[in-house]
């Protein structure tokens, strides 16, 4: 019995520091074909629950998007107004319901080809990397550039999605910028909103 659960617990320690160990090339048109044939791969494996690639999805994310900075570019110019304890809570709060946005929208291209096609380098602290999900049956080409942040060049973060050119971080910013006016500025109302969604 002892040796078996000895077995068990290798194996697991086994896997849980492979997954720590994935790391993706520097370089940002790699870096992007890698992480998302990591992402369609656990996507589409049979053999673990929703649970499980939501985990692993939500690794991948912690660890390649910049989603500190992409809460607080969402917040807006009210952050300017906002104490540190409020900032905190809200990052806390923004990351659960980006990570339940994004792992709820994945599902749905789990099927689906992605090609990269060619990087362009914007400034020092700035690539794009253009790519498309390729047509099929049921859906049409998709463009989508990624927005990746290279001021670090050893480990790139990913800064936004433009799909057919519309920036989803805009978007988000846009959206929280309108419960903002519509609650006085009050940003607990749109931690409230947040935490509504995340609770779903």
């Amino acid at each position: 019995m002892k040796k078996k659960l000895f077995f068990l617990l290798s194996l697991f320690f086994l896997y849980y520091n492979s997954l720590l160990a994935v790391t993706y090339n520097s370089e940002p048109k790699i870096f992007i074909q890698e992480l998302v044939n990591d992402a369609i791969k656990t996507l589409s494996d049979k053999s673990i629950t929703v649970e499980e690639k939501n985990a692993v999805i939500e690794k991948i994310a912690i660890e390649n998007v910049d989603i500190k900075a992409l809460g607080l570019y969402t917040l807006g110019k009210i952050r300017k107004d906002l104490d540190e304890k409020t900032i905190n809570n809200y990052q806390v709060i923004f990351q659960k319901y980006f990570l339940k946005s994004l792992t709820s929208r994945l599902t749905d291209y789990s099927s689906q080809k992605f090609q990269v096609i060619e990087s362009e380098q914007k400034s020092s602290n700035y690539t794009i990397v253009k790519s498309k999900i390729v047509e099929s049956i049921n859906s049409p080409e998709i463009k989508v550039d990624w927005r990746v942040y290279t001021k670090n060049p050893q480990k790139p973060l990913i800064r936004d999605l433009i799909v057919e050119g519309l920036s989803l971080a805009r978007t988000q910013k846009e959206e929280f910028a309108s419960i903002l006016n519509s609650n006085n500025n009050d940003a607990s109302a749109l931690i409230n909103k947040l935490q509504e969604f995340i609770s779903k």
